[in-house]
């Protein structure tokens, strides 16, 4: 496949779990890749990983004056954008009432000030007729007591993702979220459960097993793509049958 022979898609998050999935699947349908992540060893880690079709750029993303030196930098090297994965976050795992001011400010600060600039830093470099994917969570679907900081995150941007969607129409980008269930990363490690953890969260699961990130990538490939050119404003839940079904 050569769905993005040509283009220049940026990765937020891309050196590792979801993200660096994300690059290896649209390197090898053409794509030239640039990566972001917040320390030098992992981004070059990252970059000689992925090839010569790729590139990597340390930025925080909750440091807008990071995101505007990665912004200089795409432009410089590349000229324009014609996707952006938005896809860093950060999880913060706590119940309610033991949330504090500064486990709000980060989560925010990432996961929703630093999408919401990301990509209103990067559209004067997003072609007309490109897309934006925005990695939000299966948790905005579904209440669950320890994730109330963090699905509150990700029920903004997924609103964002709609909210963009009609306001950039005009300039024919498009604009959705992914919502991933379980997926074994590094942020949240299959082999790291206890035997009665993975059994019981795998029993949630119709799949009855974590996702893979590159089932994830697969999906942003096809968002990204042509092959979506009439998927706008919606929110694709990658779950394994977690939200929408009852396991037999």
């Amino acid at each position: 496949m050569n769905r993005f022979t040509g283009k220049t898609v940026l990765i937020t998050g891309g050196t590792s779990g979801m993200g660096l999935a994300t690059a290896h699947r649209l390197i090898a349908e053409g794509a030239h890749v640039v990566v972001t992540g917040r320390t030098r060893a992992r981004v070059d880690a990252a970059a000689r990983q992925l090839g010569p079709n790729a590139s990597g750029v340390v930025a925080d993303a909750a440091d807008l004056g990071a995101v505007d030196a990665l912004m200089e930098t795409v432009r410089a090297r590349h000229g324009r954008l014609d996707s952006l994965f938005a896809n860093a976050g950060t999880g913060t795992f706590l119940p309610f009432e033991d949330i504090t001011e500064p486990d709000f400010d980060h989560s925010v600060d990432v996961n929703l000030k630093g999408v919401f600039f990301t990509v209103q830093k990067a559209l004067p470099l997003l072609a007309d007729g490109g897309s934006i994917v925005i990695n939000a969570s299966w948790t905005l679907h579904q209440g669950n007591s320890v994730l109330t900081l963090y699905s509150a995150t990700k029920a903004a941007v997924h609103n964002l993702a709609r909210t963009l969607a009609a306001a950039l129409g005009p300039r024919g980008i498009r604009v959705n979220s992914i919502s991933p269930g379980y997926i074994d990363t590094p942020m949240y490690p299959y082999a790291a459960l206890s035997t009665t953890e993975a059994k019981a969260l795998t029993g949630r699961i119709v799949a009855g097993r974590f996702g893979r990130p590159e089932e994830i990538a697969a999906a942003v490939a096809f968002l990204a793509s042509s092959d979506a050119s009439y998927v706008n404003g919606q929110d694709l839940v990658i779950d394994g049958g977690l939200v929408g079904a009852v396991p037999a």
